[in-house]
């Protein structure tokens, strides 16, 4: 008699229900061995020696006392085999991914602009602005150009930060947000550097004292302005991002050609330092590059120099002076011939046209100023052959009983380009009770500095270089309060010693005037007549004057 109550398909299944439970519970707990296990040691090759770890899932049969080839019953269906584990949950987990590579490229901002004027604080802000984490950062102190100039030569892979005194916090946080994988110095004590960057991975360098700032003949897309306090500082930092770095000091025009054309090729210019109110106009005329004939944007003082050597007179006549003579390209032609030795100095000659614009007249005219005024029509063709052949043209005024600034008002489309100037001539300024050739005519300062603002305001508007304006005088009682005179920037003020007459006469005048106290304000001329005078001045004569002339005009 059977005396099993349950029969055998109820056996199987609490046999099956059995294994399976084993196993999932053994499943289990090789899951928290691998997870827990310290890092690099698997959990088979640490497991205890009490718990073997399976090599097989089981079969049900073998579990309840040997092998059988019945693996399957008509209440359970098939049993999952060791090849098959789809259902069971993994004894392994998947492996942790690997840490994205950093990307930590410099990308510095279109609008980006520093704040401060310290280079150590420039440092920061140019890291923080272009940066977002870094492979290399650079450090140097901020008054060292040579350990400067070694980090920029170095290919950093990252910013280059400057120190002030000592690393302080701002610095510190600085490097713990880049987290670089080194630190570069130069021109640090290693043990005291090494005990400040505690946590970093530092390397010191030697200072390289033949080091230089790398240079980019390409023309930078952004420049700064700096004054002479801290050069190397900012250029240093400049070259990291691509920025041209120009050091201003005085006027901005007076700056080398080749970093006039930086500063005119960039697309944004910055203003690193305080400059005087001056530079902002003086940025536009660099930036606008309309250059004086011959070159540069100041008329005298510049590189080698510059002489302008005139002829005189009238396009229409001949009667007042030389340059009447020949139409305007002749004028050009002959101009190579008159400015012979007068660059014996090492000065450039710049050819000159002094065309007289108004003239003085023994009638009063319709207009009752004693002063005849010539069509522009008949001046362009001479302005615009000056233009091509690269020739100065100065417009001179004889205004009779007018003022000065209203005559070159008549005047003032050609007074707006870059190679025209002006010259007031007070022998023919008179009073409303005079007429001409009776007296010398005179005018005061206060007159005079009306043409100033006016001509100065428009060099302002239209950007131009600096503007030659020329006042005669032969005479003291031509000018009265010349001291009073003003002298701004946008003009070259020149007086011109225009007398004529024997050599000795001549020297005497113009060491009269030229030895008054305010004499030292003004560039000064020379006029050479070639019929009044006896004899005509050479070349090598003139320019052993003192003060050497920088205008010498020919009637």
């Amino acid at each position: 008699m059977n005396m099993d109550s349950n029969p055998p398909s109820a056996r199987g299944r609490r046999v099956l229900v059995s294994a399976a439970g084993r196993m999932a519970v053994l499943a289990i707990l090789l899951a928290i061995a691998f997870y827990l296990w310290p890092d690099g040691e698997s959990a088979e090759e640490a497991a205890p020696s009490s718990v073997a770890a399976p090599t097989s899932a089981a079969d049900p049969a073998d579990s309840v006392g040997g092998p059988s080839t019945d693996t399957s019953s008509p209440d359970t269906g098939p049993v999952t085999g060791k090849d098959d584990r789809s259902g069971e949950p993994s004894s392994q987990a998947a492996p942790a991914p690997a840490p994205a590579e950093r990307d930590c490229s410099p990308r510095i901002p279109e609008d980006f602009r520093p704040t401060q004027t310290s280079a150590v604080t420039v440092s920061v802000e140019i890291s923080q602005a272009a940066f977002t984490c870094a492979y290399e950062v650079g450090l140097a102190f901020a008054t060292n150009p040579a350990a400067m100039a070694t980090m920029a030569a170095s290919g950093l892979r990252g910013p280059l930060l400057l120190v002030g005194q000592w690393f302080d916090d701002q610095l510190m946080d600085e490097l713990r947000r880049l987290a670089p994988e080194r630190i570069v110095a130069a021109g640090f004590d290693e043990r005291v550097l090494l005990d400040a960057l505690a946590g970093f991975t530092v390397e010191p360098v030697e200072v390289d004292w033949q080091a230089a700032f790398p240079s980019d003949a390409r023309t930078p897309d952004r420049v700064w302005l700096v004054d002479p306090a801290a050069p190397s500082a900012l250029m240093a930092l400049g070259i990291q991002i691509g920025v041209g770095v120009v050091v201003v000091e005085g006027d901005l025009r007076a700056l080398p050609a080749y970093a006039r054309k930086m500063i005119a090729g960039a697309t944004k210019v910055d203003l690193l330092s305080d400059f005087d109110d001056d530079l902002a106009w003086q940025l536009e005329v660099v930036r606008r590059n309309a250059e004086i004939p011959g070159g540069g944007l100041l008329m005298f003082g510049e590189g080698d120099g510059r002489r302008l050597v005139a002829v005189y007179g009238h396009p229409v006549t001949s009667a007042l002076g030389v340059l009447g003579e020949q139409s305007p390209q002749e004028g050009v032609e002959r101009l190579q011939s008159i400015m012979e030795g007068y660059g014996a100095d090492g000065s450039i000659v710049l050819p000159t046209f002094e065309i007289i614009a108004t003239v003085a007249s023994a009638g009063a005219g319709r207009d009752g100023d004693y002063s005849s005024e010539t069509a522009r029509d008949v001046i362009r063709p001479w302005i615009e052959i000056a233009d091509a052949n690269d020739v100065y043209v100065v417009l001179d005024l004889q205004p009779g009983r007018t003022d000065f600034l209203t005559q070159a008002k008549i005047y003032e489309e050609f007074l707006r380009l870059p190679h025209v100037g002006l010259a007031l001539d007070p022998e023919w300024r008179l009073k409303p009770d005079q007429v001409h050739l009776r007296q010398i005519g005179t005018v005061d300062a206060a007159e005079i500095n009306r043409v100033i603002e006016w001509l100065a305001a428009i060099v302002r508007e239209e950007a131009l270089p600096q503007k030659l304006l020329i006042i005669h005088q032969f005479r003291f009682s031509m000018i009265t309060n010349r001291p009073l005179i003003e002298t701004p920037p946008e003009l070259a003020v020149l007086i011109q010693m225009d007398g004529q007459g024997s050599l000795e006469a001549k020297y005497s005048t113009w060491n009269a005037l030229t030895l008054e106290p305010d004499a030292d304000r003004f560039w000064w001329g020379w006029k050479n007549f070639y019929d009044e005078d006896s004899p005509t001045a050479t070349p090598e004569q003139v320019l052993k004057l003192t003060p050497v002339p920088v205008f010498v005009s020919f009637q």
